[in-house]
């Protein structure tokens, strides 16, 4: 094994893992209350909009992060320029990038997934919980604010977590639309070392010790905020 390498490359290191963390943290800090919302219209009274929101799960949750991707990047992203005056625009650096079509893709199938978690959770919390809010006065958004997504999100803590690990394991998909995420970085080793295994290597220790943080940080959650019965 030759790992004389990462010194080299160490700032190229360090860039791909904070490319990589950064998409972590968009697509999971952006598509979590986007879930939320997604999941309560789909147990919304207004029968047009949880369609809608059904649909987007099952179109989302039903076809490959990669498609979705591609879609995005090498579709949209390819009929941008024909936007009169965007090109111009102080948006233009944004979006004729890899990583805004990786992190709206990675962010919106994200949403998808959790809502389908949250939906559950939601149904799960006991009718005596609510009804007991409402006894008290409680209007329907308090009760859902205080009493019926809390207890929802309490109940569904380790799903969720799992749901950020396997959304930490999506990353390296954005290599496919010119990210250079640690993966990026990893396979440049390999062309212009010939090493195969040790930036794979290097690469899977990273992400190892990261879904440890990632779960060891929700068992804390989960500690300080037990769940009732």
């Amino acid at each position: 094994m030759n790992f004389g390498w990462i010194v080299t490359y160490a700032d190229l290191l360090l860039w791909g893992a904070g490319q990589t963390l950064l998409l972590l943290v968009i697509s999971v800090g952006l598509g979590f209350p986007l879930a939320i919302g997604i999941a309560l219209l789909r147990l919304g009274q207004n029968r047009v909009l949880a369609r809608l929101a059904d649909g987007y799960c099952t179109f989302l949750r039903g076809t490959p992060l990669l498609v979705q991707l591609w879609l995005l990047y090498y579709g949209v992203g390819s009929l941008l320029p024909m936007v009169p005056g965007l090109r111009g625009s102080i948006l233009w650096p944004l979006l004729s990038q890899g990583f805004f079509f990786a992190a709206l893709s990675f962010t919106l199938n994200y949403a998808a997934y959790e809502a389908e978690v949250i939906r559950g959770a939601l149904r799960s919390v006991p009718r005596g919980e609510i009804e007991a809010a409402r006894a008290f006065g409680m209007p329907p958004g308090m009760v859902t604010r205080r009493i019926w997504l809390p207890r929802a999100l309490r109940t569904a803590l380790p799903v969720i977590a799992g749901g950020v690990v396997l959304q930490l394991k999506a990353t390296p998909l954005a290599f496919s639309v010119t990210v250079m995420d640690l993966y990026a970085v990893a396979y440049k080793v390999r062309q212009d070392t010939l090493l195969v295994y040790e930036p794979l290597l290097v690469v899977s220790l990273f992400f190892v010790v990261v879904a440890i943080l990632i779960n060891r940080i929700f068992r804390r959650i989960e500690a300080q905020v037990p769940i009732r019965r």
